[in-house]
């Protein structure tokens, strides 16, 4: 008989949960955006071709402070050529669909890129 290592004192059964292509997603635009971005909304919807399926997302990001307007511009320029590593899917397209730029009270970025990811295989 096999022991569980839950069965030991200051051990616990953890669940494993898989991520799928929409986290892997945000988690790669999230590192791609930095630290002082904030996804604010990511929605997706189907999308197929007659050879390929997949799905386009929208995400929004907000940068926020002087100190993140650079962080802004780096992603702005990064996103279309940045070659995304996410398992089983291909990123067939990456583009900023708009930006809202203010300076008052303090600065900030409001950033919405779209993403088509198709399934790989």
């Amino acid at each position: 008989m096999r022991a569980d290592p839950s069965d030991f004192p200051g051990h616990s059964r953890r669940t494993r949960t898989r991520r799928g292509p929409a986290e892997r997603l945000r988690e790669a635009i999230a590192e791609l955006a930095g630290p002082q971005a904030q996804i604010t909304a990511h929605s997706l919807r189907p999308w197929a071709s007659i050879t390929f399926s997949g799905a386009r997302h929208t995400i929004e990001l907000l940068f926020e402070g002087a100190e993140a307007m650079a962080s802004a511009e780096a992603f702005l320029d990064a996103l279309p050529e940045h070659e995304f590593a996410i398992p089983g899917q291909l990123v067939a397209d990456a583009a900023i669909q708009s930006v809202d730029h203010s300076l008052l009270p303090a600065p900030r970025m409001a950033v919405t890129a779209e993403l088509l990811l198709l399934e790989e295989g």
